[in-house]
């Protein structure tokens, strides 16, 4: 009903005035809010002008506006990073210069302080390759295993890590490429070097074709595999003769790598990328994880 006055509608019911809404029959009363909730409502207005003062807030072209007290979380965790960084300087340093081969039985703390840190390190740059567990996948090595195309040591881990595996920005990179006999020779032939091939792993194979191929192994293959397909880690050309296969041993894999060959790559991540104190760290923890090889304490 509406005030004699002539005001807003009143409610029937509770007597209050009503904003003049209503929905489907339901009108809505102008009861005031209490004032404890207007009272917070004023100060958290005051808060967040305070806050785009005091802290980076407004967007700009080129960034943001800094706020008085020129506060960062990138600042802040750079300050962090530098900090832990002091704090294992001294530590680095000993690694950068030590023998990793006798490592962990002169210096069996700084040997687990360089797995630890280079097990972070690992999860940081290269698991989103050869997994969090480092068991690889297709086209990325397992370095769980004892199987190594450029070799396990210390010191053949640590290079690889430093230089990579046929990338085009380190001229220290490993290299070697496998040639795409699809180019010039007939299908008949490289479906009877796969039927060679998986003789040599003692897999299920035709031994008319493997044997019709022999020569052609000899001629095209052996010169990296070895006469014997054992592989050759100067050239990093895998051993043919266990069951671990980097793209796949089946047929249609064997089949797709001779006929277009395989080119994989490595990125270096030597300094700047990472320190030498942190090449070393993650070479140890490579090392450490069931495949490494053992070598000759350096001289």
């Amino acid at each position: 009903m509406s005030d004699p006055n002539g005001k807003k509608p009143v409610d029937d019911v509770t007597g209050t005035e009503t904003t003049g809404h209503e929905w489907d029959g339901i009108e809505e009363l102008n009861n005031p809010l209490p004032r404890w909730w207007l009272w917070c409502f004023y100060l958290t207005i005051i808060w967040g002008v305070g806050y785009t003062i005091a802290y980076p807030a407004w967007p700009m072209i080129n960034g943001a506006t800094e706020g008085l007290l020129g506060f960062s979380t990138r600042g802040e965790v750079t300050r962090d990073i530098n900090a832990f960084r002091e704090a294992s300087a001294a530590r680095d340093a000993q690694l950068v210069d030590a023998d990793l081969t006798t490592l962990a039985s002169t210096n069996p703390d700084l040997h687990r302080y360089a797995v630890s840190s280079g097990a972070a390190v690992f999860r940081n740059n290269c698991s989103q390759c050869h997994g969090s567990g480092a068991a690889g996948g297709k086209g990325y090595p397992n370095l769980l295993d004892d199987d190594w195309l450029w070799g396990g040591s210390h010191e053949a881990i640590a290079f690889t890590v430093r230089h990579g595996i046929r990338n085009e920005t380190d001229d220290d990179a490993r290299y070697s490429q496998m040639p795409a006999y699809g180019e010039f020779m007939e299908e008949t032939e490289i479906a009877g070097l796969v039927e060679y091939v998986r003789s040599l792993s003692g897999m299920e194979y035709d031994a008319a074709m493997a044997e019709a191929v022999s020569e052609t192994f000899a001629d095209n293959c052996a010169a990296c595999h070895g006469d014997a397909g054992m592989g050759d880690r100067e050239q990093g050309a895998p051993n043919l003769t266990d069951a671990i296969w980097l793209y796949g041993g089946d047929r249609e894999t064997l089949t797709e790598t001779i006929t277009y060959s395989r080119f994989g790559v490595m990125p270096p991540w030597g300094p700047p990328r990472l320190s030498e104190a942190q090449v070393q760290a993650v070479a140890t923890y490579v090392h450490q994880l069931g495949g490494g090889e053992t070598e000759a304490p350096a001289n």
